[in-house]
């Protein structure tokens, strides 16, 4: 992360979806030499572990940018600061994440039967996922900006990539500051559920930890890949709720019908695989016109 953010400070213009897509690759093969590390040290069984743990948090940070899009667009970020703004918003990910998983496991060690409650929430999430529709969003009516007007002052001009700036002797924050709550929010909101979705693959926090670790790092890089594309995974929604939908039932059955691991990683990759595929066959002649225009 520390080479990264160095390159990126002497940038001086947006991350371009060319530049995305090398360092989305850099991220996934980082990932997966660590997921061979974890193989080679820790066996087969955690090895899979930690790769569907990572392609189901992975893949359901995908979500997360449908929803970065907005919150950018709503405030009206640059975009060469909302690079910034995902930074710190991904540092502060993953440490409330370590939280939340250190909770979670401490909880499921001590109550099991926790794991039904986890499976149900897990379908109806994925109920709600499939069927709900996107409504639009008014990120600035919602509490947390309201209680962040209260306590702080905020000017509502940006000011580069400062999070703060200093207006008639005051300190102020800037909407770029407002954007990296909202995005911390969120991000604890999505976690909710995909945390306990890596609890129906593993209950080991070194893994469950790492997969959210490397799965989050790839975050930065992928929006600036995806945000311009995000209209032709039409369908991607509705396989990421099958995915929340198989892994809540194999929660709900694990006491009585085991799943095991690599079967669930070759459902998980066929579902991602089918709607995605499904989603830019369909969008193909809309995206041709587009290109006409």
């Amino acid at each position: 992360m520390i080479v990264d953010l160095a390159q990126f400070k002497r940038r001086d213009r947006a991350l371009s979806m060319r530049a995305a897509a090398h360092r989305s690759v850099i991220w996934v093969v980082l990932s997966l030499l660590f997921n061979l590390l974890v193989w080679k040290i820790r066996g087969p069984e955690k090895g899979i572990e930690f790769l569907t743990g990572y392609l189901i948090e992975y893949s359901l940070s995908v979500d997360n940018i449908f929803v970065f899009v907005l919150i950018f667009t709503y405030f009206g970020v640059p975009p060469i600061a909302q690079h910034r703004a995902l930074v710190w918003g991904i540092l502060g990910a993953l440490i409330m994440r370590g939280i939340m998983i250190w909770c979670g496991i401490a909880l499921v060690q001590r109550f099991s039967f926790v794991l039904y409650f986890f499976g149900v929430f897990l379908l109806v999430s994925a109920f709600r996922m499939f069927f709900g529709k996107m409504a639009p969003q008014n990120f600035g009516e919602g509490w947390v900006m309201r209680l962040c007007r209260r306590m702080f002052r905020v000017t509502p001009e940006f000011y580069g990539e400062h999070f703060k700036a200093k207006v008639d002797g005051q300190w102020m924050l800037t909407p770029l500051a407002l954007a990296l709550i909202i995005i911390d929010v969120m991000d604890l909101i999505f976690a909710v559920d995909s945390i306990p979705a890596v609890f129906a693959i593993t209950r080991d926090p070194f893994i469950v930890y790492t997969s959210n670790i490397c799965a989050i790092l790839g975050l930065r890089s992928l929006y600036f890949l995806l945000a311009n594309l995000i209209n032709r995974f039409i369908y991607l929604k509705s396989g990421l709720a099958l995915v929340l939908a198989f892994v809540g039932i194999k929660m709900i059955i694990a006491d009585f019908v085991h799943l095991p691991n690599g079967l669930s990683l070759v459902v998980i990759v066929l579902i991602l695989a089918v709607t995605i595929t499904i989603s830019m066959i369909a969008t193909r002649k809309q995206t041709a016109l587009d290109n006409q225009k």
